[in-house]
């Protein structure tokens, strides 16, 4: 299992644009993803879980990958967040 985490930088949060295309990065590998924020679980392939988490900027998210291709799916995971949130 790897983890990370990460503080949102965007000045408008998790918002739809970036969601969706964080989600579209999730779900193109076969690991499970989760994020979670303030004790709060969410699949990271849910367009609805992530949007429900109401990220602000300033927040910080735990992002959790776990599966066969988890070293690859967090390390682009983690390069997406930075390069866009």
């Amino acid at each position: 299992m790897k983890e990370f985490k990460y503080v949102i930088t965007d000045p408008e949060g998790i918002h739809a644009r970036p969601a969706g295309e964080f989600v579209k990065a999730a779900a193109s590998f076969a690991s499970d993803v989760k994020i979670t924020k303030d004790g709060k679980t969410v699949s990271a392939k849910k367009i609805f879980g992530v949007m429900g988490l109401a990220v602000k900027k300033g927040q910080e998210i735990t992002v959790t990958v776990e599966g066969e291709d988890e070293e690859a799916a967090a390390a682009k995971l983690e390069e997406f967040l930075k390069a866009n949130l």
